[in-house]
Parts: structure tokens; sequence; C-alpha cells
């Protein structure tokens, strides 16, 4: 079993549904361990369990087991609320039943729905009771996959385990690649990596080291040279390079380095392909020349971490967008799953490149800011935009590229 890939790079299954119908004896059954505490009383699971396994053929996976979104009282609201928060990373939801679909159940496929996430309906404990016929008809006529499950007798689990497998995202199943198609089998990408107070001693960040080995599953080439060595390793090579990626705090000397026609871009970049939608957060960039002095701007980080003198989301990114913009700005600062209820108010989010979170999560709020019509972008866009090097970061991009011409020329028409 790969308990060595990242969580973040794991198809996540949020199990969902009323209490005491069987979500946790299902996890235990279909992973082979007792992972979750089952019990006959109902409010057993308190917070959202999570399970890496590897699910083959598709890999590794991350089961999530929630507490009953039928839970009472204040406390049990308190745990709805976190297992409504599962959704926001969830890539494929099952939505456990013992016999009934009623209104618990549509609210969570309508919520589900809304955020795009495929479902399957589930009915758990056939061996006492079985769902009405109509009810499974009503459900497969709508094209929601339907199952027949005993997790205590573990009937129909090898049915369910071939669901899954069928209804995973598509970006699962093709391995979206990071830097890879953008180089090419045999090619040369040259990797720009500034050791500073911010990379781990002995380690590499973790951007860095899932490119790298992105770039060796597409058998590509990959040099990795730090700031100062990289016009020497260019130098050094009998043809250019396909493709320079830089940590984002070097783009201007990185830019100056790289002769013009190798394209050039920054992790963080494309961790907005990777990890989100680059064309919502390369038109988010462009909203930087709507900003005032005092407007308020949040920046958000994926992870928690203890910030250093030089933080580049906490004083670099606040320093060039206010020299940028020509006045101090209201920034906040949000760190790990903290979110405001309310991001209305924001004039800009900025978002790390979320490499420890997996795809939907990030997807999830750009929706979000979407329908709040709040404009976000992303660490490595935000940095490009304000030292007038946008173009040259989004060369290896062209539908982003496109986007920001047909931008500038309607600006220059109005």
């Amino acid at each position: 079993m790969d308990q060595a890939t990242p969580k973040s790079l794991r198809l996540h299954i949020g199990i969902f549904g009323r209490r005491n119908v069987g979500k946790s004896s299902l996890l235990n059954s279909i992973v082979g361990q007792d992972v979750s505490i089952v019990s006959e009383h109902a409010g057993t699971t308190t917070d959202p369990v999570e399970k890496p396994m590897e699910l083959l053929p598709l890999g590794p996976v991350v089961f999530i087991d929630t507490a009953g979104v039928d839970d009472e009282g204040a406390l049990g609201q308190l745990r709805i609320a976190r297992t409504r928060k599962v959704f926001e990373r969830t890539d494929l939801a099952v939505i456990v039943s013992d016999s009934l679909w009623g209104g618990f159940e549509e609210a969570i496929a309508c919520q589900l729905a809304e955020l795009k996430i495929p479902y399957i309906a589930l009915f758990n404990k056939i061996d006492q009771i079985r769902p009405e016929q109509h009810i499974v008809d009503c459900l497969q006529n709508k094209q929601v996959p339907t199952l027949l499950v005993s997790a205590k007798e573990k009937r129909g689990l090898s049915e369910f385990r071939q669901a899954l497998l069928d209804n995973a995202p598509a970006e699962f199943v093709e391995n979206p690649a990071i830097a890879a198609d953008l180089v090419g089998p045999g090619q040369t990408a040259i990797l720009v990596v500034p050791i500073d107070k911010e990379a781990p001693k002995g380690r590499l960040i973790v951007p860095q080291v899932q490119t790298i080995r992105d770039l060796l599953d597409g058998d590509a080439c990959c040099i990795v040279v730090k700031e100062r060595e990289l016009r020497a390793a260019i130098d050094n090579l009998k043809e250019p390079p396909r493709l320079v990626v830089t940590d984002s705090q070097v783009f201007l000397k990185v830019a100056a380095d790289t002769p013009k026609h190798v394209p050039m871009t920054s992790f963080s970049i494309l961790f907005s392909r990777f990890k989100g939608d680059l064309v919502t957060q390369t038109l988010g960039a462009m909203a930087v020349d709507n900003l005032k002095a005092g407007d308020p701007v949040l920046i958000a980080e994926a992870c928690s971490h203890h910030p250093i003198g030089e933080d580049i989301g906490r004083v670099k990114i606040p320093r060039w967008l206010t020299h940028y913009v020509g006045g101090k700005l209201d920034f906040s600062i949000l760190a790990g799953r903290d979110w405001p209820e309310d991001i209305s108010k924001y004039k800009l989010i900025i978002h790390c490149g979320a490499c420890m979170w997996n795809r939907r999560q990030m997807l999830s709020r750009l929706l979000e800011c979407r329908k709040a019509g709040v404009p976000i972008t992303n660490y490595g866009l935000v940095i490009a935009y304000s030292l007038g090097i946008f173009e040259r970061a989004l060369e290896p991009f062209p539908a982003a590229q496109e986007v920001y011409r047909q931008f500038k020329q309607e600006e220059q028409a109005w």
C-alpha cells in the first residue's frame, strides 16, 4: 500500500449521510481495518476521519468519514458544519442511507451538484431492510449510480469499489501533468531553486519536489540550479531548454537571465494550472489595476507555517503591491483551512499555489469567489503582474496568455 503518496495528490472520497446509517461500518469494510468507531448509538462519529489507502487500479485515495448531517443540538450543529466543510475537498462523494431517500439526502445531493462533485447513492444494511424499488428507479433515472450493500455482511463491496473507479473524475484517471507536457520526452527543463531561509534545511519545498518527479515521469531531463548559476547552465547546454521554472521570489533576475526565446514561468503559476484554474486566476491578477489605497485584500495560505522576516505572503507581496498601487492596502492573512464567512468585502484574494491541497478544495474556493464576484489570483501571478513580467510568465500557457492580451486590447479600446 502506497502510504508515501502526499495526501494532496490522492483522490478524496467523502462519505456522507444521516446518523447511524452505517457510514463508519462501510469505511471499515472497504479499507479492511477498524478505522472508524462503530456503535449502535447514533452520532458516534464526531469529527471527520481520514484513511489513506491504495484503490487499484486507480491508485492512492483518501476516504473521509463524516458526522451525520441530521445531528442535533448546538454541538451537533458544529459537527454538521465540519461535515459540510469536507465538501470543499471532496472529489467523489458517497451518500449513504439505510432505506430512505428524503430531505437530508436530497440536500446533500443538491449541494454536491452545485459544486459539480460527482456522487454515488449507496443503500446500506440490505441484510435488514431494502429501499423501495421506486426510490432506486428514480435515482437511476437521474443517472445517479445506485448501489445496494451490506457492510456488515460485506455484500456488494466489489460493486462499490468498481463504482468508485467508474465515477472518479477524469483528472485522476488521466494523471494531469505539472510541467512534463510543456517540456516533452527527452527535452530539458531548468528549475531555479533559491536556497534561503524559506527552504527547509536539507530539503526542497513541495512544489519543487513534485515538479521534479513530474518531469521524470514524463521522461524529460531536469536540471536544478540556484539563481546565480542559471546563465551558466543555459550556456552549457548544446540546445536551449524547453522551459525555465523559477521560484517567484527571484522572478526578475531569472527573467533577465533567461533568453527571450526560452519560455519561463514559476512554480506557483504551474500550480495555479495544476491545482486550480489558470485562466480564472489570470483574470484575477489583472484586478490589481483596479486597487486603490485602503482597499481590503486577503492573502490566503493553504498550510500553516512559522513566518520568517521576509515571508513571501506576509511581507514581499504586500510590499510589491503597495509599490504598484502607490498607497497602503488593507491586508488580511489567513492560513490553513480558515476562510471568511463573507468574502464579498475583499477587492482581491491572493492564494498560494495550494501544493498541500487536492485540486477540488482549490476549485471550491475559486467557485465561491466567482459567485461572490470577487477576483482571485495566486502568488506567482500577482508577483509577475506587479513586477511587469506578466505576459512573459504566461508564455508557456497560450490560453491564459490570450486572455491577457484580449483584456489589454479591450482596455486600450476603452
